[in-house]
């Protein structure tokens, strides 16, 4: 059951590392979109632009179908399903990327905005099985293991994709078509690992219909119905939950910060600095396994610091990151920044999933999460959107890099009025 988890982390980061972090946004910059940039309504967009305004859109169809999709997977418990039927969806789009070439940038950016946004939607349905998984008191440990589990599968994928790349004149084909073939091969492995998230993971029992007024099963539109009023219901009571509120809003704005950079490091490397597309491979493949360190070094930290001033310490490091960020030039200084970006990664990421899961109702854990999805694509969209209105205003990449240190300083400023305890007293009181 937990493996079979876990390796969804696993087969999941190819997606987002090789192929939506690195691979893609280089391509997207350096054979799709002409050198000019692409024109929209009269204005013509620079590519590290455009693809934060694409990052931006996904984030938004999510946040519209997270919360909903949530509620009708926690009533009908199909949360499984829903898994299962968007990270094929997710598979296919991202393999049709394999067709976009030069001048394909509308082709390219719809199969992108599909296939990131199914992405995104899974991992709703995906976090939502961690508070009803993991054994007692050990969901920070769990968290961590599935981000582990990611970092590394990631990696490896990576690794063959930098490999293929780097090595496209011995294996005789064009850089472009083994840029392709990488973004192929991200797609097949999360299809491919997945299956042993489809075989090992299983549903929770379904709930009695007579719980939500129904005596007979209810059908598909009476779910959707039940899905949206309960949204809403549990909007109006989670205003009521003044430290999970807090935490959410907290975690909506440093995650901004975090998503932003994750999402512009490849294209900052490229276009600002003048690094080769090998040498920003390379550095984002090493943030990859220092994830790995991080996610389980922090995890061992909330042993003495507790987990919510553990994130409140990565936060710190994200603020010292993006001003190191500012100043760098070399590709010396661009590997330390990698290395830096990884460890603190890993603990923001699992430490903030696991804090939320603990402060939330059991028996809701989808519904909830996707009121989490909705808080973190919601800074998704400001993120992104607010790096690439920076980057077209100054026409610099430095400046925009270093206004998400507003992001974390606020963040982290909220996130210290959280109480956690209280949080959990809360929300056991809650009624569904």
């Amino acid at each position: 059951m937990i493996f079979g988890w876990t390796m969804y982390d696993w087969a999941n980061s190819a997606y987002a590392t090789a192929l939506a972090t690195a691979v893609l946004p280089l391509y997207f910059a350096g054979v799709v979109v002409p050198a000019d940039g692409f024109s929209i309504g009269g204005t013509r967009y620079a590519a590290d632009t455009l693809w934060s305004f694409l990052v931006a859109g996904a984030a938004l169809l999510v946040f519209l179908l997270a919360p909903t999709l949530g509620a009708i997977a926690d009533l009908s418990a199909t949360k499984k399903r829903f898994l299962v039927a968007f990270c094929y969806a997710g598979v296919v789009s991202a393999t049709l990327l394999y067709f976009s070439g030069p001048g394909d940038v509308w082709w390219t950016m719809v199969c992108f905005l599909i296939a990131h946004a199914c992405f995104v939607s899974a991992n709703v349905f995906y976090d939502s099985f961690l508070p009803q998984i993991a054994p007692e008191g050990k969901q920070d440990w769990l968290s961590s293991k599935g981000f582990a589990y990611g970092y590394i599968g990631g990696g490896l994928q990576f690794a063959f994709a930098l490999a293929l790349i780097s090595g496209h004149q011995r294996l005789g084909i064009e850089p472009a078509l083994a840029a392709r073939i990488a973004m192929l091969t991200a797609a097949l492995w999360w299809g491919g690992f997945a299956l042993f998230t489809v075989f090992l993971l299983r549903e929770p029992d379904r709930p009695t219909p007579a719980r939500h007024g129904y005596s007979d099963a209810p059908g598909i539109v009476t779910y959707a119905r039940l899905g949206l009023l309960r949204v809403w219901h549990t909007a109006l009571k989670v205003r009521r939950l003044k430290h999970l509120l807090l935490f959410l809003v907290a975690f909506m704005i440093y995650n901004d910060g975090i998503q932003t950079v994750i999402l512009e490091a490849a294209l900052y490397g490229r276009m600002e600095l003048g690094l080769s597309d090998s040498h920003v491979m390379i550095t984002l493949l090493i943030v990859q396994f220092v994830a790995v360190v991080g996610a389980l070094a922090f995890a061992k930290l909330t042993d003495y610091l507790g987990t919510k001033r553990t994130v409140m310490l990565t936060l710190v490091g994200w603020s010292l990151i993006v001003i190191y960020a500012f100043f760098l030039h070399s590709m010396v200084e661009f590997f330390v920044l990698g290395m830096a970006t990884g460890f603190v990664l890993g603990g923001s990421q699992a430490l903030s999933r696991s804090l939320y899961g603990s402060m939330i109702p059991q028996q809701a854990s989808a519904e909830f999460f996707g009121f989490y999805s909705v808080f973190s694509k919601f800074s998704s969209i400001w993120g992104p959107l607010t790096f690439g209105v920076v980057r077209h205003v100054t026409g610099s990449s430095r400046y925009a890099i270093l206004s998400l240190i507003l992001f974390f300083l606020v963040g982290l400023a909220l996130l210290a009025g959280v109480d956690q305890k209280k949080a959990q007293q809360a929300s056991a009181q809650l009624e569904l």
